[in-house]
């Protein structure tokens, strides 16, 4: 008796890859091919050590990204906790070195948790509000995102705050550790950590619960409001790392910081297959999708392409992906 094998063919195999690990290899491989023809100094070795230091804020705040994504809804006030983080920290970073002028660190110190208490304030009142009064989370964390925008230009006038300690931007914004980049060390560890909390934690394992069918949760004796909650603090935490370390860098407190971030970070997540309707998304994929998206911006910078049509082709890019999400759902509905 002879059992037959089914043969699996190109297109077979093209679904299983976009089945499991969504669109992103496919805009990856497409990625790579235009803007190598476009570009000799794309596919350089400089050049992509370059993307990867450029991504690391991007890297950080999808992984916040996609903590909420996978709980069931999303989070645009991103940048602005950002800013804020930015702005707050500065101006305490400032004042607390005018009080203990020989405590460089401390005040350093004390700035940065300032930044923090800023942030997990947003992420507190966006968990509260779309956890305990279900406020649907576009209108919650876009009104927050207003407020929190607002705040940080009442605090500067508009006017970025400088005057902060040469040691926080010359350590965080450009220093090295055994030759690796300060925020490149961040990142990773961060990366490690988040695929611990997600894949090894019972935090971790409710949060994907909760997105995919909060009802059972619910059922199933989760605190579905305390996850949701944590799930936006930790958000709104990680977005803050990132508003200190893009600080750093440019060595001043910007109410401006992380403008467009916020919807960059959705399409890193969504192209790397973390479902809009939650319950589905991996960290590696993830940050593979942030290098993706600060790859294509690379590559259309080297391309001369104008900083509008970027906009356009990134929205653009965000749409296919939606669409794309929806058709991989349909997929594994069917079971195919």
């Amino acid at each position: 008796m002879t059992v037959e094998t089914k043969k699996i063919g190109p297109l077979d195999l093209i679904t299983r890859i976009f089945v499991k690990v969504g669109v992103l290899p496919f805009f990856l491989v497409g990625a790579l091919i235009i803007f190598t023809a476009l570009s000799s100094k794309f596919l350089t070795g400089q050049n992509l050590i370059n993307v990867a230091r450029q991504s690391v804020y991007l890297v950080l705040v999808s992984m916040g990204q996609m903590l909420v994504l996978i709980s069931g809804g999303f989070d645009l006030s991103v940048g602005t906790a950002i800013a804020l983080t930015s702005v707050v920290s500065a101006l305490g970073m400032v004042w607390f070195s005018g009080l203990f002028p020989d405590a460089i660190w401390l005040a350093i110190l004390l700035g940065a948790l300032m930044g923090f208490g800023a942030a997990l304030l947003v992420g507190l009142v966006n968990g509260i509000g779309v956890a305990y009064f279900e406020v649907s989370p576009f209108i919650m964390t876009l009104g927050v995102s207003s407020v929190g925008a607002g705040l940080a230009l009442f605090l500067t006038g508009g006017v970025p705050v400088s005057g902060l300690p040469f040691a926080f931007g010359d350590t965080f914004g450009f220093g090295r550790l055994w030759g690796i980049p300060v925020p490149v060390i961040v990142a990773l560890v961060c990366i490690v950590v988040m695929w611990l909390f997600m894949s090894r934690t019972r935090l971790g394992t409710q949060i994907y619960a909760v997105g995919g069918n909060i009802k059972a949760a619910h059922l199933s004796a989760i605190n579905t409001k305390r996850t949701l909650l944590i799930a936006y603090m930790v958000c709104a935490l990680i977005a803050s790392l990132t508003g200190l370390l893009l600080t750093a860098r440019v060595e001043s407190g910007e109410a401006n910081l992380g403008a467009s971030i916020a919807l960059e970070s959705i399409a890193a997540c969504v192209i790397a297959g973390v479902s809009l309707r939650g319950g589905l998304g991996r960290v590696e994929n993830v940050v593979l999708g942030a290098f993706f998206i600060a790859l294509l911006q690379n590559g259309m910078n080297l391309a001369q392409i104008s900083s509008y049509m970027q906009m356009v082709l990134l929205g653009s890019l965000l749409i296919l992906a939606v669409i794309f999400d929806q058709l991989r759902y349909r997929i594994i509905l069917s079971g195919g």
